[in-house]
């Protein structure tokens, strides 16, 4: 998956600072509250204020790790509100254009490297458009999108597939464009085509729903 890292400036203050731990844990279970803190650029004390809140949300889950350390991992429904957040901030067009004009040039390159032609986006969005646009710079075919658009047989100027319908045989990769539940688009499309050809940005955060576990990763 394109890693693309999330610049949170323009959200509140506690938003980008929640977003940022999020990130932090998902990325390395194993991280420190010193990393976290120098991380996120706030005092130890801070940033030990938030985990705790976090762990009292039931957004990270604390278990022991070797030589008398922590472990930290993202609950489901931490990474669902980690999901939030991000589509809270990408909501922001520039935001958005700019970070998906990297991830689609990385997720195209990609699937041309791998002789992945026939491309199906997931998801009718704005995401889906700006791919639209990164795609013509890759010897790269989109063939549709999958959503469910009862009232539209197009999107972006490509035809409108429905999930149910989605014929895995003429399709070789999915990218997911899903901003605002994308790991439910990523757990459909997974449904049609093998995880290895369901590309998604980094900065979706989806991951294998069979690592979902109350207890952290399995």
């Amino acid at each position: 998956m394109a890693k693309t890292k999330i610049d949170t400036s323009d959200m509140d203050n506690e938003a980008k600072i929640t977003l940022g731990l999020l990130n932090m844990v998902h990325d390395n279970a194993q991280a420190s509250q010193r990393s976290m803190a120098d991380g996120l650029g706030i005092a130890l004390g801070l940033a030990n204020a938030y985990l705790k809140r976090c762990v009292k949300k039931g957004l990270i889950k604390i278990s022991h790790a070797p030589a008398n350390r922590y472990a930290y991992y993202l609950t489901p429904h931490g990474f669902s509100e980690k999901s939030r957040l991000t589509a809270e901030f990408l909501s922001q067009s520039f935001n958005l254009f700019r970070h998906a004009r990297t991830a689609g040039a990385d997720i195209f390159g990609e699937c041309q490297s791998r002789g992945w032609i026939r491309v199906a986006l997931f998801g009718a969005s704005d995401l889906a458009e700006i791919f639209t646009l990164s795609a013509r710079d890759f010897d790269i075919e989109l063939v549709g999108v999958i959503a469910e658009l009862p009232n539209a047989s197009e999107f972006a100027g490509l035809p409108v597939i429905a999930p149910a319908t989605c014929d895995a045989a003429a399709i070789e990769a999915i990218v997911i464009c899903d901003i605002s539940d994308p790991q439910a688009a990523y757990n459909a499309a997974i449904r049609i085509l093998p995880k290895s050809r369901v590309l998604a940005p980094r900065f979706l955060g989806v991951i294998d729903p069979k690592s979902l576990t109350d207890g952290g990763p399995a």
